[in-house]
């Protein structure tokens, strides 16, 4: 699981502070704003929707009015393209209940309050059994956004074979925040895999940095995927000292590219594709064309109040259950270099 810090809560909109100095009500409730921009979930009407919204009124992103509801409806929209990642998938809850305006939790057990039919999967830990919500259904996805689950944090395997995962993933997490230098990051990242003849596919995390998925075949075990993110993230660094680190801590950092290799680590998570984040504008994670990923890209623009122009376009990673490589060739010339 993501063990990064949280973002600090979000300042409250003008608007929404003259609400609370009023005593109309506390901050990250019931707050409404005034205005807000339209949005495609809004053609869905609310009694349509396959479970119950508590508390519809809530606002999650105060300076943009945007509610629980409209994060619901925007997954009923979504959720065609959102369903190939999330499908059979376990999946790990980071519910923030009160939005951008208060704190999140983690959770892994699937909660009693979810419909009763929700998929789930046994897995043994250490510390103790759980029992991980199976993504693939709208009803389940819905009822995640309910209970404040705004980003969708997937496994890298599905419940067949947990511990085999389907693609390997580098996190690139920029330590200036700045988006340029993940893209910097990712064409350093790119470049490598194709040298190993792998074909990678990049999208915004949601927030600053970047994601690069490489699909593959199901075999190795997510203990070999995690070490080959980590040998060939640690050969990027040596290479390239003052743009990447393998440094976990962030202090010592320094201003540099984390290349997280962890997310393939055997039940850790990434957010999904086509997934909103917990950031100002309510940003989607947007699959990318190659050629799209440059230090210029705001990855902002791609929000939940824009994005249906966005689908609009041809799909960027329309081929990538197509494009699934075997790993063990690229893990031999690894060992090799």
């Amino acid at each position: 699981m993501d063990r990064r810090p949280e973002a600090p809560p979000a300042r409250l909109s003008r608007f929404a502070r003259r609400q609370e100095a009023a005593g109309v009500c506390p901050a990250g409730r019931e707050v409404k704003a005034a205005r807000r921009k339209a949005l495609p979930g809004d053609r869905v009407a609310p009694e349509s929707l396959p479970v119950r919204v508590s508390n519809p009124d809530k606002v999650f992103w105060p300076d943009e009015g945007y509610t629980k509801l409209d994060l619901v409806r925007f997954y009923d929209f979504i959720f065609p393209k959102l369903k190939p990642w999330m499908k059979d998938r376990l999946i790990s809850l980071k519910r923030c209940p009160n939005g951008l305006a208060g704190k999140c939790f983690f959770q892994k057990e699937k909660p009693d309050s979810m419909p009763a039919d929700t998929p789930t999967k046994r897995i043994v830990h250490e510390n103790g059994i759980r029992n991980y919500v199976v993504g693939g259904k709208k009803e389940t996805q819905l009822a995640l956004a309910n209970l404040g689950c705004i980003a969708v944090h997937v496994w890298g395997a599905r419940a067949p074979s947990p511990r085999q995962p389907d693609w390997l993933c580098f996190d690139l997490d920029p330590d200036s925040g700045k988006f340029a230098d993940a893209a910097r990051a990712g064409v350093r990242v790119k470049s490598a895999l194709d040298a190993l003849k792998l074909v990678s596919f990049a999208k915004t995390s949601g927030k600053k940095g970047l994601h690069v998925f490489v699909p593959i075949r199901v075999g190795p075990d997510a203990d070999e995927v995690r070490w080959f993110a980590e040998v060939l993230g640690t050969k990027l660094a040596t290479a390239y000292p003052r743009e990447l680190t393998m440094e976990g801590s962030i202090a010592k950092r320094k201003g540099r590219v984390y290349l997280d290799p962890f997310r393939n680590g055997f039940a850790q998570t990434v957010v999904s594709p086509f997934c909103v984040r917990r950031f100002p504008r309510a940003p989607i994670s947007t699959p990318l064309e190659w050629s799209e990923v440059k230090p210029t890209l705001d990855p902002g623009v791609f929000n939940i109040s824009t994005f249906e122009a966005r689908l609009a376009k041809p799909d960027p990673w329309a081929d990538f259950w197509k494009s699934r490589q075997d790993l063990k060739p690229a893990i031999a010339a690894l060992q090799r270099l």
